[in-house]
């Protein structure tokens, strides 16, 4: 697999101490990363909603800036950040700690510049992403409420929502401009998201609260520094701006929405985009960190879901099923002892179970790791409200403050759509020793500064290291059911069904009939969850190839590791150099994983 955009990451100071002295290089390593955390923090104060995401109310009343002005200021911050980077701090005079952040700092802010120059070629609205369903969600989940000032806190940003619509709405108008408009198919999905946020009390007379007022009342009710009168009041004042302020602006959105919707095509891939070809292939290379091509991609998929389909005739055999792969998918897709029912009882057993798999996979980790998170992790339901537009499971990170674990939200909308077979699979990439395993650790991680503990700059490694999660527990004997083995199997045939049909909607020009009906011919999954799953490729491009190109590397590092070290060859070290720098492209774990064989060797 060839890697891009290749950097010299210096990773031992040979040849330095001849020029600079160790209290030399520990002076300036310290200016440095003092720069780091300066920039951090500038950043972040720049973005409300991020702050409160990492446990900050220093703006816990404000909303982020939308406008165009705001994103064109933000890219100058970074190119003035990357200019006194350069100019004030001798690279040759770093630490090789220090160095790889002097090197990662150089590539976010080019791959802030090249997502910046691409901008308008991003939807800010689809199912999969927008402020319509992002800010009731952030509301709930994130915006905690310890005392008086934190509900005023919750009403502000409540009332700063048609602000925040109108930016929007400039935003979208923009986009229309340069015929960048979502397919028709988008509308009704991000439609019904709206309404259902503005369903309930105080918006009609219906006998539920909505998403919002249920959770204002709920918090400020569990408030013990207030007393009943300020409770009451607070609650009023909530009720009046969900009333003057939220209602509009989702009204106002809504309208326009229904408006664009007519104006709307049925293309699909960003191919129909002025200068698609180009945004599709900055989009790959910010997203696998390779030079792959679209076209080398497709053909990686196609050969690794030639593999996988081997791989299942064998649980196929094994389990004494009479019939081919289809036969047996077919199998697999409508037989109900792999569902659940689709009510209370159900949904509830499936997360008890989704937590069970997580906590016996808690007690295997020191099998496979050095390090452990501190942070711990729960399963939610994905809310209500946007059931129908949220992807089937996804992980949201703890802060880092302590004050919320990691979470592993599964959506239970329909549990057809949710098998038993690959729930021990899907716990392990959302949650242990997936994605919490990874957020977690490098956000506890010393010695590096803040932009590299929280960064999710690099796709390929974090979902490709989530992939390559749901394989390392087959090695210490999990997955004991075939059945569950095969579940490993499908969600790995998923992601390399997914550079077919991403490339092929993007760069080949694919239908979207044409992608859903690739997935139902090629996967056991049922065709709704193949039809969500192409709905959010479509409006996400890159997105979806970052699994399976990420896992090939880590798992061609391995290998490249085990020969080279024979008998010297640690797994749980193998994973402390993988997981032990932060999220890196995957030139820069090649480089680190290389570093730590020739230590090994020289040992």
């Amino acid at each position: 697999m060839k890697t891009s955009l290749t950097i010299a990451i210096f990773l031992t100071i040979s040849g330095i101490a001849s020029a600079y002295t160790p209290a030399g290089i520990a002076a300036e390593s310290k200016k440095a990363n003092d720069f780091f955390e300066k920039c951090w923090d500038e950043t972040l104060s720049r973005h409300p909603v991020d702050e409160s995401f990492y446990g900050i109310k220093t703006h816990y009343d404000q909303l982020e800036d939308l406008s165009d002005e705001k994103a064109t200021a933000d890219e100058k911050v970074w190119e003035r950040q990357l200019a006194d980077l350069k100019k004030n701090v001798k690279f040759e005079a770093l630490d090789a700690q220090t160095q790889l952040s002097y090197k990662l700092f150089e590539r976010e802010a080019a791959r802030e510049a090249e997502e910046f120059k691409y901008r308008f070629d991003i939807y800010p609205v689809s199912q999969m992403r927008g402020v319509h369903a992002q800010m009731p969600t952030f509301m709930i989940n994130i915006h905690k409420i310890d005392d008086v000032k934190d509900a005023e806190a919750y009403i502000a940003r409540l009332r700063a929502f048609p602000k925040l619509f109108d930016q929007l709405l400039v935003n979208l108008k923009a986009r229309e401009e340069k015929r960048v408009v979502v397919p028709r198919f988008v509308f009704p999905l991000v439609l019904d998201a709206c309404h259902k946020v503005i369903q309930g009390k105080p918006f009609d007379s219906g006998p539920n609260d909505s998403p919002l007022l249920g959770d204002f009342t709920k918090k400020v009710t569990a408030l013990s520094k207030a007393d009943g009168e300020t409770r009451e009041r607070l609650v009023a004042d909530a009720t009046r701006a969900l009333n003057e302020s939220v209602k509009p602006a989702y009204d106002k959105l809504i309208a326009f929405l229904e408006e664009q919707a007519k104006r709307a095509t049925e293309d699909d891939g960003v191919w129909k985009f002025k200068d698609g070809a180009e945004f599709y292939e900055s989009a790959l290379r910010r997203t696998t960190t390779t030079d792959m091509s679209a076209k080398e991609i497709h053909e990686t998929g196609l050969k690794e879901m030639a593999r996988i389909q081997d791989e299942m005739n064998k649980i196929r055999e094994k389990v004494g099923f009479k019939g081919d792969l289809q036969a047996f998918f077919k199998f697999i897709r409508e037989d109900q002892q792999f569902r659940l029912p689709s009510n209370e009882q159900g949904r509830a057993k499936y997360l008890a179970m989704a937590t069970d798999i997580i906590e016996t996979m808690k007690k295997r980790l020191d099998e496979l790791f050095v390090t452990k998170p501190k942070a711990d992790i729960v399963v939610k339901a994905v809310e209500s409200f946007r059931e129908k537009s949220a992807g089937k499971a996804f992980y949201q990170q703890p802060a880092p403050n302590g004050t919320r674990p990691g979470m592993f939200y599964v959506n239970l909308r329909d549990m057809q759509d949710n098998p038993t077979y690959e729930l021990e699979a899907l716990a392990h990439h959302e949650g242990i020793p997936g994605h919490h395993m990874q957020i977690a650790i490098a956000q506890e991680l010393n010695g590096i500064p803040k932009f590299r503990k929280f960064s999710h700059a690099y796709t390929a490694y974090t979902e490709g290291w989530g992939l390559y999660s749901e394989l390392t527990p087959k090695e210490i004997a999990l997955y004991a059911d075939p059945y569950s083995d095969f579940g490993r199997l499908s969600l790995e045939l998923w992601r390399a069904a997914r550079l077919v049909v991403d490339t092929g909607i993007h760069s080949k020009r694919w239908t979207r009939d044409q992608a859903i009906d690739y997935l139902i011919k090629n996967t056991p999954n049922t065709e709704a969850d193949c039809t969500d799953s192409i709905n959010r490729y479509i409006v996400m491009p890159s997105q979806a190839t970052a699994y399976k190109v990420g896992m090939l590397k880590i798992l061609e590092l391995r290998e490249k590791a085990k020969k080279s070290l024979g008998d010297k060859f640690d797994i749980r070290q193998f994973h402390e150099v993988v997981l032990g720098n932060g999220s890196v492209p995957l030139d820069v774990l090649e480089e680190l994983v290389d570093r730590w064989i020739k230590s090994k060797q020289a040992g």
